[in-house]
């Protein structure tokens, strides 16, 4: 028989984190560890991770839902935690823990040559909002690194002020130097998104992320069709659950590429599903995590390693948290090595 525990975690950021939505000043995880009663002392572990204002299933009765998952664990692993898909970041905790058991219990989720310390994922780096001169010294700081490919979050400041944010960061590196792409977490008014990605268009950028909110997918539609710049679906693929509902959503608005953040969107086995209709439909993919601790983060790069992208894929936020677990990631240039 299955057991498991949930133990509470608040990771602290070491900087305040902005977003189009608000500042981030922490992040709330559970780490999830399942044994089965006959091998006591083998413990396969994940994460359950929630983002407050974005996690579809986040709500005072959270904690309820996950204690209920972790006292009946055996008859939901029966199911495959299929029976969890409401519960996205619970389900991917718990396939994470039992991917781990069932492999032995070493944090090894996906064996290759990645795990092995023999091969690298290539990562973008990320620069949180905030006033321009921060925002520049955090580009300047990921270029020094070794970056080329650069992800800014926009929306949050003036918007004339982050076009001349772009247009100087052009000004000192060429698209062929750096690669640049923008999140607007939905932030645009659709009135006026479509005259907002002309002009961004003009940065030579390499896509956008969710420029208007999601669940509009008529105005998203005729934004993909129209626009000059490839747009990326985000926060569009939160809470779709289901292969009908998600082929239903992609052939509607026929986006340029989707970003799969999996413990929003209930875990691997969810995303290999987004991937194959993805694929099917010719639509390009990257995978990015969610401010998971270092725990989450790892078992997410050896998944993606496995994915075969040859995209830079959004791994790089182990070091955002003061208080994080060890980790066995680290970045060499622009390159997420396991060690």
């Amino acid at each position: 028989m299955l057991r498991a525990t949930a133990e509470k975690k608040i990771l602290n950021f070491k900087r305040p984190a902005g977003t189009s939505r608000g500042i981030l000043t922490e992040k709330l995880c559970w780490i999830i560890k399942i044994w089965d009663d006959a091998i006591p002392d083998t413990k396969g572990i994940g994460e359950a991770s929630v983002i407050k204002t974005l996690s579809p299933e986040w709500s005072s009765s959270y904690e309820s839902k996950l204690e209920e998952v972790i006292q009946k664990i055996d008859s939901h692993a029966e199911t495959n935690f299929e029976d969890l898909k409401e519960f996205p970041s619970i389900r991917f905790g718990c396939e994470m823990a039992m991917i781990d058991l069932e492999s032995g219990a070493k944090q090894e989720y996906f064996k290759s040559p990645f795990t092995k310390g023999e091969q690298g994922i290539t990562i973008n780096g990320l620069i949180w909002m905030g006033e321009k001169s921060f925002m520049f010294d955090q580009i300047k700081s990921k270029l020094d690194t070794g970056f080329n490919c650069v992800k800014l979050k926009i929306g949050a400041i003036d918007f004339n002020e982050e076009v001349d944010l772009l247009k100087y960061i052009r000004s000192q590196f060429s698209s062929n130097e750096v690669e640049l792409r923008v999140d607007a977490n939905g932030a645009f008014d659709p009135s006026t998104a479509l005259e907002k990605l002309k002009t961004l268009s003009d940065f030579e950028l390499h896509s956008i992320e969710q420029p208007i909110k999601q669940g509009q997918w008529p105005k998203m539609a005729e934004l993909c069709a129209q626009t000059p710049l490839d747009i990326a679906l985000d926060e569009e693929l939160i809470g779709i659950t289901s292969q009908y509902e998600r082929d239903q959503m992609l052939s509607a608005i026929k986006p340029q590429y989707i970003i799969l953040k999996p413990s929003l969107l209930g875990g691997f086995k969810a995303s290999d599903e987004w991937i194959e209709l993805a694929e099917k439909l010719d639509v390009k993919w990257w995978i990015t995590s969610a401010l998971e601790s270092n725990i989450g983060l790892d078992a997410l790069a050896q998944y993606t390693f496995t994915k075969g992208s040859k995209l830079p894929q959004g791994l790089g936020t182990g070091q955002l948290f003061t208080n994080n677990f060890e980790s066995d990631l680290i970045i060499k240039g622009d390159e997420l090595y396991h060690h």
